[in-house]
């Protein structure tokens, strides 16, 4: 019987009362940030950024603000929630929840599900569409690698594992468009580069990864799908050469169904970025929309959203129908650091704690590639730790350092 919790004793919730955290500067600073730069960037009305305004000034030290009936498929789902928090205060309660708590807000405030003229607005849309237009360099030279990649594998008939590898690299470093990785493409790669780059992982499975998917005993993979802009391009070009050179049979994206941690991506966002890819004059990278076109006509890509996804719960507390979903795959991805988070319950485990004991809970084997931006870590060595510490001492959250990590 495979356990419905992590095995081990829940350790207790981040919150943003911890001082001198990075907890605590988000609840009380980026968030208020967030909030702020949603009006400078939309057209909203002088009352709704009355409210967001508000929302912004509550943070640091105030109570949580009230949720509104707006019609919205969730609000039973969130008074629910909400239950045990009510009259406390943002920084009191656990950091999961005051986020996700915090995007859906905005979407109460912003009309987001009323019949307005804000509905289905997408309050972040601007920074979704700049960070595909300000990525153009990378996202050519990345297709153009991936239609090379494919032709090489039909000519010779076998899979280039390490290019397979260096994809599954983009996948993990795909919020960083300046990417150093790019020396990962080059025969006469200077060691250095690619040292220095695999220096940054902290723990890397890439390789046993690889050859999960080579085996031919993985058919089908989902990915829990993270951030839109050029990090969906890079999660994109691994499906289109998975897919494309008959590694896997099909693909399923868990996608969010609305807006949330500014930059996620929506169904809506997998096709906005695809008809971007197909609108490019360059041939490369219209080569590689036409295939993920054709992908999702024939059902080889399936793109899909569920309310937990955008929900304030552990990933142990997944919905049965949803499990038995994620139960049809022979591998999970987990992208981002958001849902490593929501994997561990988004609590203080000691960093050495084995994932697997955590996340024995999940019916398929997972690979987890994630950036650290919070201060939540499991499955490394000591030795790493101490490393990692003495070299650089923001390396839980500054998105330089990563892990690649799978589990039977």
């Amino acid at each position: 019987m495979k356990s419905q919790i992590p095995k081990l004793p829940l350790p207790v919730s981040l919150v943003g009362s911890e001082v001198g955290t990075f907890t605590e500067f988000t609840v009380t600073q980026r968030m208020p940030g967030i909030a702020r730069r949603i009006i400078a960037e939309n057209n909203f009305s002088l009352n709704i950024n009355k409210s967001l305004e508000n929302l912004a000034n509550q943070l640091p030290s105030g109570y949580l603000l009230p949720f509104a009936d707006d019609a919205g498929t969730d609000v039973g789902d969130w008074k629910k929630y909400l239950e045990p928090y009510k009259g406390q205060r943002w920084i009191d309660i656990p950091w999961f929840f005051a986020e996700t708590y915090f995007y859906r807000l905005i979407l109460n405030i912003t009309n987001y599900f009323q019949s307005s003229e804000w509905q289905g607005v997408d309050p972040f849309h601007l920074q979704k569409s700049q960070g595909l237009k300000t990525s153009l360099d990378a996202i050519i030279n990345l297709c153009y690698q991936v239609n090379q990649g494919l032709e090489k594998s039909k000519n010779t008939g076998k899979i280039n594992q390490n290019f397979l590898i260096t994809l599954l690299y983009f996948a993990l470093w795909g919020n960083r468009v300046d990417l150093s990785l790019w020396s990962a493409f080059e025969s006469e790669r200077s060691n250095f580069d690619i040292e220095n780059q695999k220096a940054h992982i902290l723990v890397d499975d890439a390789s046993i990864v690889t050859e999960v998917f080579i085996s031919s005993a993985c058919q089908r993979v989902d990915f829990i799908v993270d951030n839109a802009g050029f990090e969906l391009i890079c999660d994109l070009c691994l499906v289109d050469f998975l897919l494309g050179s008959g590694v896997v049979d099909q693909i399923k994206l868990h996608l969010k169904p609305h807006p949330t941690f500014v930059s996620d991506a929506m169904i809506k966002d997998v096709y906005d970025t695809v008809d971007f890819l197909a609108a490019s004059n360059h041939q490369q990278v219209a080569n590689v929309a036409e295939r993920l076109q054709a992908y999702i006509a024939s059902g080889k890509l399936i793109l899909g959203d569920d309310y937990f996804w955008t929900s304030p719960l552990a990933f142990w507390e997944i919905p049965e129908s949803l499990k038995q979903e994620l139960a049809d795959a022979d591998l999970l991805l987990i992208k981002g650091d958001a849902n490593y988070r929501r994997l561990l319950g988004d609590r203080h485990w000691d960093f050495t704690t084995n994932i697997a004991d955590i996340v024995c809970y999940l019916p398929v084997p997972i690979v987890a590639l994630r950036t650290l931006k919070s201060e939540v870590a499991v499955g490394l060595q000591p030795e790493v730790i101490e490393k990692v510490s003495k070299s650089d001492s923001e390396w839980l959250t500054n998105g330089q350092w990563g892990v690649v990590q799978f589990v039977e």
